[in-house]
């Protein structure tokens, strides 16, 4: 589900604040126009795509989603993060657009906000663990701040970084699991993809700190470890990059990560996921192929062996 705002917050609003202010104002004031809105919008359910009102999917109760995550930067508890995380320092924030473009550059984050109109999007989140949620980003079209940066028709992937602060990661400080900073990757055409976003809040709010602030990748048809946290640079390649988990355990991990329930994982079953919030003797929901999302997608992937290229 999206929801679209064109309300725009002067620069005389903001140009008095220190960032992190200013770049939680801006979220909040365009939140109070797109949040708890009732016009119709397209939605889905679990049956079909329709013409529904935006409570069509219901986003899992808040305090699951701040305090159930897999941030292997500070801990591999999905508990401990919230707390572990607080020091994490995401102020101020720039991010790097270099490659295969003609306008490479570090932007500021509230200079990218100001820029953006921003969209509440509801969406399924599918971990590769089998379990799932529903959660209200907000956040713009990654394409977006591509198109900024004029992709060179040589640019054929994307390469997102995360931040490497090793001083308030202890496990990048103590290289604890996985080679960091951690790293992921596109194609350009899913990277292009409308339903693609870079999400800087959630439930009307700015994105919790645990929960990758101040800027992460959402891409709802794929697993969740492909929505790397944190960003700092963003890089368009000929080539695909090595990506961390696919490099960590390529049998495991595949460069693409569709969601799929034909494509079991070697340690269990895809074709399941426990949603996080409905209760300990709610059924198991089956397991959508792209998440529920192929009516978009699936285009992408016409020519593929999805079970090759996993």
């Amino acid at each position: 589900m999206i929801i679209k705002t064109q309300k725009e917050i002067p620069s005389s609003e903001i140009t008095d604040l220190t960032v992190f202010k200013a770049r939680r104002r801006f979220i909040k004031t365009v939140l109070a126009s797109v949040v708890g809105a009732t016009m119709p919008v397209w939605a889905d359910n679990n049956k079909s795509r329709t013409l529904l009102p935006n409570n069509a999917l219901v986003p899992t109760p808040i305090e699951l989603v701040k305090n159930y995550t897999n941030y292997y930067e500070f801990t591999l508890n999905k508990e401990d993060s919230t707390k572990l995380a607080q020091n994490f320092v995401t102020d101020p924030w720039s991010l790097e657009i270099s490659g295969e473009v003609e306008k490479a550059g570090i932007y500021h984050l509230e200079d990218i906000l100001r820029q953006q109109t921003l969209e509440e999007r509801i969406y399924r989140f599918r971990c590769v663990e089998a379990w799932s949620m529903v959660v209200p980003w907000m956040g713009f079209s990654l394409g977006n701040i591509l198109k900024m940066a004029k992709p060179l028709s040589t640019a054929q992937f994307v390469k997102f970084t995360a931040i490497y602060q090793p001083e308030t990661m202890p496990n990048q400080r103590n290289n604890v699991m996985l080679q960091w900073p951690y790293v992921e990757g596109l194609r350009i055409d899913e990277a292009m993809h409308p339903l693609t976003m870079l999400a800087v809040g959630m439930y009307g709010d700015t994105l919790p700190k645990q929960n990758g602030a101040p800027l992460r990748l959402v891409v709802p048809w794929k697993y969740g470890f492909k929505s790397i946290k944190a960003i700092v640079k963003i890089e368009l390649l000929k080539k695909a990059p090595i990506t961390t988990w696919n490099k960590s355990a390529p049998n495991e991990y595949g460069f693409y990560a569709n969601v799929n329930p034909a494509v079991t994982h070697p340690r269990w079953s895809q074709n399941s996921e426990r949603q996080l919030g409905s209760g300990f003797f709610t059924a198991r929901r089956q397991t959508e192929l792209f998440n529920g999302y192929s009516e978009q997608v699936a285009d992408l992937y016409r020519d593929m062996d999805l079970r090759h290229f996993f």
